[in-house]
């Protein structure tokens, strides 16, 4: 599946501001590999369903033996292996008995400090290497998922190495004294270095995995399944916004025969949420990760392209409507490729004056009607539109009521069938006292 960049930014998915990031709401890495390699992920959505289903069996498997996961390697483990494997600090004598018995003791006693730092870091080996066999041992890896077993198999193969069973042993029997530790330092160094950065780096892409299965089962999210029709199609049951505090569900259901969402209401009724939340969900699924969601059914799609947050550019004078066009006409562009894409529109034509905006609307929506290998959703203020487009048979119309109550704006943010009648504009100047500051003015 493709995003662009603009696609990435309107569905909030990277965000600086990590209370309204989907990453950061789903990131439970432990190391800093890990959460880079995480955000490695969530920039290459799956390509097929294969990849998809492989996936999700993986995150399903991780799920189910949550146990098994090693808590002795930390993001502290991690980065003490690597500081090793870097440092520049000449290794003792290859000399054995007494030659070796009197180079540790200068090592340990003119060289404390180099000496200190071994020890230290033989320590977060230990755990590297336990951790990693207790994952190998606990977890059934023939009979794990495929994508999951090549990489502790390959974790098994890299940890079978006789310098690791003998430090273990030692560490174990208490007899890994400071000759012991600067005589396997120097095997270890020697031998092994490419080992152990395979065995961190590897530890890095479990972890990414793992906080995968982690997000899944820390919000209760469920696998979608995916159909091998090869048209577009959505259908989801009490979908909601993974990033709102008290979302309210929804219930989605598009295909080729009726795939145009045209979405009307107030500001601040539900329309950007829930467009977002469709977008989001539909993203996660090609990730192969749980969606916010009772149940989802949906095919494969190549790609989203939304058209939310568009803004000017005053170093190109460039105005806002010409960006609001030239995203339109990328977006025709992108989609006449034969694939399936969903297309999500928020507010389209902002950038101009209402009859303009009316009649370019039109045009565009009756030209996408025509590319049935998408799905749309369109929000606008444009309730006018709708009269002119009822006779569509492909156009879903929707709404989010809002109610005057006394004097009071009350949304429900339930998503209903129709076209929304109320024009609130006036009523929020009124009570915001815009209109009594303007009377104001004019008795001044």
């Amino acid at each position: 599946m493709e995003l662009d960049k603009t696609t990435y930014l309107d569905l909030s998915i990277f965000n600086r501001e990590a209370e309204y990031s989907l990453f950061h709401k789903l990131d439970f890495t432990t190391t800093a590999g890990g959460r880079e390699y995480l955000r490695a992920l969530f920039g290459q959505p799956l390509k097929d369903i294969t990849a998809i289903r492989n996936r999700q069996q993986m995150l399903q498997y991780l799920m189910e033996n949550e146990k098994a996961w090693p808590k002795a390697i930390s993001n502290g483990t991690i980065v003490v292996v690597e500081n090793y494997l870097n440092a520049d600090i000449e290794p003792v004598s290859s000399a054995g008995g007494l030659g070796l018995y009197i180079n540790a003791v200068v090592t340990k006693t003119i060289y404390a400090p180099d000496f200190g730092f071994i020890k230290f870091s033989f320590d977060q080996l230990l755990n590297l290497i336990n951790g990693f066999r207790l994952l190998t041992e606990e977890i059934d890896i023939p009979g794990a998922p495929v994508n999951l077993r090549l990489l502790l198999e390959r974790a098994r193969v890299l940890i079978n190495q006789q310098e690791f069973h003998d430090i273990v042993r030692l560490s174990q029997s208490g007899e890994l004294n400071f000759i012991e530790i600067l005589r396997y330092d120097r095997l270890i160094r020697k031998k092994h270095k490419k080992v152990l950065w395979e065995l961190t780096e590897l530890y890095t892409r479990l972890d990414a995995y793992q906080s995968m299965a982690q997000a899944i089962r820390h919000f209760n999210l469920h696998f979608p399944s995916f159909l091998e029709d090869t048209k577009p199609n959505i259908i989801i049951k009490q979908l909601y916004h993974l990033i709102l505090p008290q979302p309210v569900a929804y219930d989605v259901a598009m295909d080729p025969e009726r795939g145009f969402i045209f979405l009307t209401g107030a500001n601040m009724a539900g329309k950007t949420t829930f467009i977002k939340a469709v977008g989001i969900s539909v993203f996660l699924a090609h990730l192969g990760m749980g969606v916010p969601a009772q149940s989802m059914e949906l095919s494969f799609f190549h790609g989203i392209l939304s058209n939310i947050d568009v803004k000017d550019n005053i170093f190109k004078g460039e105005s806002y409507f010409y960006n609001e066009v030239q995203r339109i006409k990328n977006t025709i562009i992108k989609i006449s490729n034969g694939k399936n894409w969903l297309i999500l529109i928020d507010e389209m034509f902002k950038g101009t004056n209402v009859e303009d905006a009316k009649n370019c609307s039109l045009a565009v929506i009756r030209g996408l009607l025509h590319n049935r290998r998408c799905l749309y959703i369109l929000s606008t203020h444009l309730y006018e539109i709708a009269e002119e487009l009822r006779g569509e048979p492909k156009i879903i119309f929707k709404y989010f009521q809002s109610e005057v109550i006394d004097d009071n704006l009350h949304f429900t943010y339930e998503l209903r069938d129709g076209i929304a009648k109320e024009k609130i504009g006036y009523l929020i100047l009124r009570k915001e006292k815009v209109i009594d500051l303007l009377n104001n003015m004019k008795e001044d």
